[in-house]
């Protein structure tokens, strides 16, 4: 070979070779992926409209009628509050990684750092995902409406009997404090305190269900009872309401569950399947469980029985199977039937709409069968899973920290503010209805 040839190859390589580079380059570049984002954003609205008018109206239906408003104001004025306080600082505190290290525990294994706050960097060219494939503006806003629903879920504990100021007050705090390190230790990844445990929790079993179970048992048990409660009749004014809030529960959980697969895949596919599944054995499971017991079944009672089903599969949505679902929401309706009744009457606490009895003992039930059905000798996904009984200790591990904790915390808080400004409104303000008294309207004008 002649020295021009081997001149001419050179020359040749000088060309190609950053063509070659650049490809590469270009290859191993994230590429934003159109159905994902698709699905993101559909999943996004799906999880608000649980809230507004989701939560709303199944709440505003099981109050009496002067109390309506009171519980629908509530609902809309956490979903502003926590909207701007996730902007400034929460999806920071519980997303931003920085002094994270897998099996390293410090500050940072609880509490995220402020990398993110008020959105820092955060443009419509970043992306991200499992493999960066969906903007991560979409998933700012989708984990803000997991944010949103948390706090609004307590409402149901302490009804009719808290004042709106020291509502707004509570929550802000109680987001700061409780929800965001929670969400932090479990889902933010190597280096969070439950993540490396090895705590299986797909769409907020933990950080949204017991957390706000446990904070609204906390809740009701510092307020005190409602005026009149147990021996005055406080019948829901609107069950229809109810009906329609938990049919929108229930479609909004779709998007709760399987958009927590954070992409359009088949563990989204599997997620939605065994969330339909679960909430169907539930339903049928609180119903059957109130006829025996009481002799008819109550349209309360199924919509009960429905949250109770998409609570309890909420973590374990992403690694159980079809079978796993279905025994996870027949145990989840029975028993929630019976917490939400027969426990609460016996210990005689005013869990107004049932928030403990639902959210709470659902999640854990959830939480700790997740540890049962997730292995796949079991008819689950998770591949990690191969000692059932390591697992159901550490998701009992995740349960206990989480009730331990945001118990203390929650009522710290509520003390304080108790102390500070007072929490709950006077008996002639409860006598009246909290429609009228806090905010000067009525649900009815006949």
């Amino acid at each position: 070979m002649t020295l021009r040839t081997f001149a001419g190859l050179g020359a040749l390589l000088s060309i190609v070779m950053p063509g070659l580079a650049m490809a590469a380059d270009e290859v191993a570049a994230p590429v934003l992926n159109s159905g994902d984002t698709a699905w993101m954003l559909t999943a996004t609205a799906l999880v608000l409209f649980m809230t507004i008018p989701g939560l709303a109206l199944f709440y505003g239906g099981m109050v009496r009628s002067k109390n309506i408003l009171s519980v629908m104001m509530q609902c809309f004025a956490i979903t502003g509050l926590i909207s701007i306080l996730w902007v400034v600082y929460g999806y920071s505190v519980a997303f931003d990684t920085t002094g994270m290290e897998q099996g390293v525990v410090n500050f940072n294994s609880f509490f995220g750092g402020m990398g993110k706050a008020f959105l820092a960097g955060v443009t419509p060219a970043s992306i991200t995902g499992p493999a960066a494939l969906f903007p991560e503006a979409v998933f700012i806003t989708f984990q803000m409406t997991f944010a949103i629903i948390t706090p609004a879920l307590i409402v149901g504990a302490f009804a009719e009997r808290m004042k709106f100021s020291a509502m707004l007050i509570f929550m802000g705090i109680w987001f700061t404090l409780v929800y965001a390190p929670i969400a932090h230790m479990v889902w933010s990844g190597n280096g969070g305190l439950m993540w490396d445990w090895g705590v299986l929790d797909f769409a907020g079993g933990t950080v949204v269900h017991i957390n706000a179970g446990v904070a609204g048992l906390v809740a009701c048990l510092v307020l005190g009872k409602r005026k009149g409660f147990p021996t005055t009749p406080m019948a829901p004014h609107n069950l229809g309401y109810t009906l329609i809030g938990a049919a929108m529960l229930w479609i909004g959980w779709f998007g709760f569950n399987a958009g927590s697969a954070a992409a359009a895949n088949g563990t989204a596919g599997m997620a939605m399947l065994v969330t339909q599944i679960a909430t169907a054995a539930a339903a049928l499971g609180w119903m059957f469980a109130e006829w025996i017991t009481h002799g008819k079944p109550s349209a309360l009672g199924i919509a009960s029985g429905v949250v109770a089903g998409l609570v309890a599969i909420t973590p374990a949505a992403g690694t159980v199977g079809p079978m796993g679902a279905l025994v996870i929401g027949l145990a989840a309706g029975v028993v929630c039937f019976f917490c939400a009744t027969t426990l609460k009457r016996k210990l005689g606490y005013d869990d107004s709409l049932d928030a403990f009895g639902v959210h709470g003992i659902g999640g854990i039930l959830g939480a700790i069968l997740t540890g049962v059905f997730a292995a796949p000798s079991m008819g689950g996904f998770n591949a990690a899973t191969t000692d059932i009984a390591a697992q159901v200790w550490i998701q009992c591990k995740g349960v206990g920290f989480t009730v331990i904790y945001t118990a203390i915390v929650t009522y710290v808080i509520l003390k304080v503010l108790d102390m500070v400004m007072g929490l709950r409104v006077t008996e002639e303000e409860e006598a009246v209805g909290l429609d009228l008294a806090q905010h000067n309207e009525r649900g009815y004008n006949l």
